[in-house]
């Protein structure tokens, strides 16, 4: 994944000198000169039709546009460079924090959704209009949910299809009720592919502001989750046969264990989807000329 995170990164950085090169004087191209009518003088003579060169607008890195919205990565904030009129090149930055609590077999949880990354992609206008579709890369990447869980003394709860009891809590044993932690990570793939499409351009040739829309995907990676328990359980309600779960030899702690292992694979199938993670943002965005 590194190699092609490393060609990729490369392509995109490449993009602009080529296309730096292309725009220079010796291009062919019919954007580098537009013919201008025959003008009559005042004498009634016809100056012959001559050229103009483009519009300071279309030159490499004359205009700049930063932009704000929102997306299932976060709130988003944008910078665009113009490379040429077919061609931008885009930064973006996306976060968002959140916390609520859930239930989940049983096991109550207060949950921290953190959403952090930052990105890059090369936008490409082919008819030179406001549609266009943009390859990139999520080169940071640290998305995640994590939670803190409990189970109150001589409450149930369900691993793999087994329920299970949190014991009560004994001095004498040194008992206590069942605690976790977990994470769901959305970032196995780091930095990960980008691939979308919309309509706006951030660094406008015309105007000022615009209304920037894109819709596509974000190649993650499959999900990973980790959840660990910690504390005393017992296979009945009546607590006749409990253990502590950090034992490695006592056969209770080992097939909840067992069962906890398996109702994470379980997790992770159900949350496999997201591996291709949706991306749809729009916001504002506010243009200007630099040179």
């Amino acid at each position: 994944m590194k190699r092609i995170a490393i060609i990729l990164t490369a392509a995109i950085l490449a993009a602009p000198l080529a296309l730096m090169a292309q725009s220079g004087p010796s291009s062919n191209s019919s954007d580098t000169a537009e013919p201008v009518a025959a003008e009559a003088g005042n004498d009634g003579a016809v100056t012959p039709a001559r050229y103009r060169g483009p519009d300071d607008s279309e030159k490499p890195l004359s205009r700049i546009g930063f932009g704000a919205g929102i997306s299932p990565l976060g709130i988003q904030l944008q910078t665009a460079v113009n490379l040429s009129s077919h061609f931008n090149l885009r930064a973006d930055g996306n976060f968002f924090n959140y916390a609520t609590s859930f239930a989940s077999n049983g096991i109550s949880a207060k949950g921290q959704l953190n959403l952090s990354s930052a990105g890059a992609s090369l936008d490409i206008y082919p008819f030179r209009s406001g549609f266009h579709i943009s390859p990139g890369l999520l080169i940071r990447n640290q998305d995640q949910i994590s939670a803190t869980a409990n189970v109150p003394a001589g409450s149930s709860f369900t691993l793999n299809g087994t329920t299970y009891y949190s014991a009560n809590a004994n001095a004498a044993t040194g008992a206590t009720p069942i605690t976790g932690t977990g994470i769901l990570g959305l970032n196995t793939n780091n930095p990960a592919f980008t691939a979308t499409a919309g309509w706006g351009n951030i660094a406008r040739r015309n105007g000022h502001w615009s209304v920037p829309f894109e819709a596509g995907v974000a190649f993650i990676g499959d999900p990973s989750v980790k959840v660990n328990l910690g504390g005393w359980a017992c296979a009945d309600q009546a607590q006749t046969e409990c253990s502590d779960l950090s034992s490695p030899t006592n056969p209770i702690a080992v097939a909840i264990q067992s069962n906890l292992t398996a109702q994470i694979a379980k997790w992770t199938t159900d949350l496999s989807p997201l591996k291709t993670f949706p991306i749809a943002s729009v916001g504002l965005a506010y243009s200007f000329h630099v040179r």
